[in-house]
């Protein structure tokens, strides 16, 4: 067979394969003599359908699997011998140009993976997130889950802020009604942020039983472009005022959060326990995209588009059984994988800078620093041997700790390389709440 292998770019190649039309042929010639030993055709016995009638009803689809054998064995063959690297599917098509009927030529067109050479990560600076839990932060954490279990009871007086109103409401632009703009029975707590800003506002000062038109004016970027931008007004009768009552921090709190016995210290430790746990996974996965962030930064990369078509692929169907999760009908949402084409590359380059920094620095994943990650994630389980017996006997499983494990060797890696910064951060910050 002969090749001939191009370089259309710094990751494309195309090769040519040109294949002796006789050798093709016989091959198929042999196969079909194999199936008419045991082909089965009505009117004939087992072994005895003619080779005309063989040929005439299987040849096409013989010849196909012929050329699709060979071609495969010829472009494994140059591929091996080249010592290339093919990333994604090479893409193969007949040639008909040229008038030589003694060979039958083929091109496959594919991308290589690109040589990675990682920068100097000795000149990156990198800002490490620093705090310490202290009783202030298990207080605020505490008032949170009061807050959580918040219950209401019905008031007499005007509604203030805090407090929750449910109300009828209908909204007008102009004299015309609007979709979306109807409402019975909605409960609104004033000062949340629930819904607008002038709604809420119109709403402070009711009393059950009270009506109220005020304006609405909604926001250019509001969601429903039918409205953004526009004042509405907005007709509100008040069913019931309630006011919060926030649970007292007694041995029924406790009992509520899963402390058996309702001593409210062991509730205290365990508080404390849980949000050290939760500052230092996000306090180490904050460093984490740092870290990833200066790999990408000082990495000159040019990354297969073969892969990044894949990973968008991957990302779109990542995102679509997540809304079916949540009950979404996926057909009245189409998903561009353009969308997610920069997501994609960031994601396949720091694939492979990750894959060569492991390799150059021996920085694979140990059986103990595995077996740390899953005694680490188990802890807030009830019967944590069960759960680590249960996630050793899946392979997927194992290898998402084994995957965090080679991630956390290279974050150490780099922060032993790189110029780090420690700063002490805000908690509300850290967590991604308000106080």
């Amino acid at each position: 067979m002969q090749t001939n292998l191009e370089t259309l770019s710094q990751l494309e190649r195309r090769l040519t394969m040109a294949v002796p039309a006789e050798d093709i042929n016989k091959e198929v010639e042999q196969r079909l003599k194999q199936m008419s030993r045991t082909v089965r055709m009505s009117g004939f016995r087992p072994g005895k359908v003619p080779i005309k009638l063989i040929t005439q009803q299987y040849g096409p689809q013989v010849r196909s699997e012929v050329l699709g054998d060979a071609v495969q064995r010829a472009f494994s063959d140059v591929v091996s011998a080249q010592n290339l690297r093919v990333a994604g599917t090479p893409r193969i098509e007949p040639k008909s140009e040229g008038s030589d009927s003694s060979t039958i030529s083929f091109s496959a067109t594919f991308e290589i993976y690109p040589e990675v050479k990682v920068g100097d990560i000795s000149a990156a600076r990198i800002e490490r997130p620093v705090f310490t839990v202290s009783e202030a932060e298990v207080d605020k954490t505490i008032e949170i889950l009061r807050k959580q279990r918040v219950t209401y009871l019905e008031v007499s007086r005007e509604a203030q802020s805090g407090d929750r109103i449910t109300v009828d409401f209908t909204g007008r632009i102009g004299d015309e009604e609007f979709a979306g703009g109807k409402g019975e029975g909605v409960p609104v707590v004033l000062g949340s942020g629930g819904m607008l800003p002038d709604f809420e506002t119109g709403l402070t000062g009711m009393k059950a039983g009270e009506t109220r038109t005020f304006d609405v004016s909604f926001p250019e970027t509001y969601g429903a472009k039918e409205v953004a931008g526009k004042t509405a007004s907005f007709e509100s009768s008040a069913q019931k005022v309630e006011e919060p009552k926030l649970p007292e921090v007694d041995a029924e709190f406790a009992k509520s959060l899963g402390v058996a016995d309702g001593d409210t210290a062991k509730m205290r430790i365990d508080i404390q326990a849980n949000v050290e746990r939760e500052v230092k996974k996000r306090l180490e996965n904050s460093v984490k995209q740092a870290v990833m962030q200066a790999l990408i930064d000082s990495t000159q990369l040019e990354v297969p588009k073969a892969l990044v078509e894949m990973e968008s692929q991957r990302l779109v169907q990542s995102a679509r059984s997540d809304l079916e999760a949540r009950g979404m009908k996926m057909e009245q949402i189409p998903f561009d994988p353009a969308m997610f084409e920069t997501q994609a590359k960031r994601r396949v380059s720091l694939g492979l800078i990750l894959a060569e920094v492991v390799k150059d620095h021996d920085l694979s994943a140990k059986p103990e620093q595995v077996r740390a990650l899953v005694d680490d994630y188990v802890q807030t389980y009830e019967q944590p041997a069960e759960v680590v017996r249960w996630l050793y006997s899946e392979p997927q499983r194992m290898a998402e700790f084994e995957g965090l494990a080679v991630e956390t060797n290279v974050v150490s890696w780099v922060l032993g390389q790189a110029k780090v910064e420690d700063k002490v951060v805000n908690f509300d910050e850290l967590m991604g709440r308000a106080a």
